[in-house]
């Protein structure tokens, strides 16, 4: 056989095999792999899984650290690069908040009817367990002017250096509408297109943070598992399974139906959101989700000033799993401390919750507070916060994915309702096969 033949046969070296199929596979089964080599790590080494927080600690810090420049300029080129004015704005402020109280409130009813009929608070044993958490978490009260303070700041920077999504939020729109109404037309292109080079490369730095992504999961996955354990579970079990079910109620009851409502394609939609769905599962962390949620919307067929606008409002407005958590939660409460609530108490109950949940994303733990609270209110026993905290971890997991699918799926119903979905836009390839074609274009221009 001469040289040359030898020269195109394909090698048949298995480390090459093995190396080709690596690559090959994509992030989403990386993910997988992670969360279930952390889960394994955490259950047969716990020690060694709680030092494994620093490194899930990374991951979340490098995500966070891309909100601020990439939702101030994805928002502000999105309004006024389009020359959108207040009425345009407040219509589709309008529409979002009224899709938020809608949405919330079934998972309201759904959570309170759960709980109602599963009743995991029987047989707790509230004894020996301590007050101090909940008369902690109570005492951080929640006032018209603390939600007021989490929307208007101050100061930007201050607001971009506390991450506060919801100040950024008010801070784009205002100086979106700046340029709109600024008498140079050439201080407004040249700010768009400074705006403009700031989005696309922070995009481009979220999918290089997305390759740390499987490393930081699976350390979060050990860490959550190895500090909450296997006898908490069998303790809450019933509790923590009553959650995930009514969840999946929820998901099964309203998502699907609005998906079918507004005739968006739902494998489509599943394929968006299922990567960010699994960072916010094994993060327990709505904002390590954001970029990648948001680029993948827009990618879906939603337009970037919808994305960018509906998205980072409804984190602290549309907490579907958070308020369908509280709503079990407190019925549970009443039920580890052998407390009969009437219905009329419970339905107050519940409008207290609506209420006070909105707008509060960004106090620390504020679902806790919000529960603290509102058993404080109602004069339900605070021992009860004490034992929920054992496995809010486990829970805060499944409520923080739903909270960031009902996000993703409110810009898809925020675009069909403005008439400004494009369908043709949604993908049908992998990411490895996006990469090849955009590469391939490139070089055929």
């Amino acid at each position: 056989m001469s040289p040359s033949t030898q020269e195109r046969q394909p090698t048949r070296n298995p480390l090459i095999f093995a190396w080709r199929f690596i690559c090959r596979i994509n992030m989403t089964i990386w993910i997988f792999v992670a969360m279930a080599v952390g889960i394994l790590v955490g259950w047969l080494a716990p020690s060694f899984a709680k030092e494994l927080k620093p490194v899930a600690n990374i991951f979340i810090t490098m995500i966070k650290c891309l909100i601020v420049p990439l939702i101030f300029a994805t928002l502000s080129v999105g309004i006024a690069g389009h020359g959108d004015d207040l009425k345009r704005i407040g219509r589709l402020a309008l529409k979002s908040i009224v899709y938020f109280e809608v949405v919330t409130t079934i998972a309201l009813a759904i959570g309170l009817i759960t709980v109602n009929v599963l009743r995991p608070g029987d047989g707790v044993d509230l004894k020996g367990a301590s007050t101090a958490e909940g008369i902690k978490y109570a005492n951080t009260s929640i006032t018209v002017q603390g939600v007021l303070d989490h929307i208007i700041t101050e100061s930007f920077f201050k607001s971009a250096s506390d991450n506060t999504v919801l100040q950024i939020v008010f801070c784009s729109i205002m100086f979106s509408l700046g340029m709109v109404k600024a008498t140079s037309t050439e201080s407004r292109v040249v700010m768009l297109k400074w705006l403009q080079s700031l989005s696309d490369i922070m995009f481009a730095v979220t999918g290089l943070v997305m390759n740390f992504a499987p490393i930081g999961i699976g350390a979060s996955m050990a860490y959550t598992v190895g500090s909450s354990g296997i006898s908490v579970l069998v303790n809450l079990g019933k509790l923590v399974g009553s959650l995930y079910l009514a969840l999946i109620i929820f998901v099964l009851l309203v998502f699907v139906p609005v998906m079918l409502l507004c005739r968006l394609p739902i494998r489509g939609f599943l394929r968006a959101v299922g990567q960010p769905a699994l960072v916010a599962f094994s993060t327990a962390s709505s904002e390590a989700a954001l970029p990648k949620a948001m680029e993948n919307m827009e990618a879906f067929g939603v337009p970037k000033k919808i994305v960018a606008f509906v998205m980072p409002t409804g984190y602290s407005f549309n907490l579907d799993g958070s308020t369908l958590y509280l709503a079990m939660a407190s019925i549970f409460a009443a039920q580890a401390g052998g407390i009969s609530m009437p219905v009329g108490q419970q339905l107050l109950m519940m409008l207290t919750l609506m209420l006070t949940s909105k707008g509060v994303a960004a106090v620390p733990r504020a679902s806790l507070v919000i529960l603290a609270g509102a058993l404080k209110s109602f004069e339900l026993p605070l021992e009860s916060v004490a034992v929920i905290l054992g496995v809010d971890a486990l829970m805060d997991m499944g409520r923080t994915t739903v909270n960031l699918v009902g996000n993703c799926l409110a810009t898809a119903v925020m675009a069909k309702w403005e008439g400004e979905f494009r369908q043709d836009h949604i993908p049908h390839n992998t990411d490895e096969e996006k990469n090849v074609e955009s590469t391939y274009e490139s070089k055929s221009h």
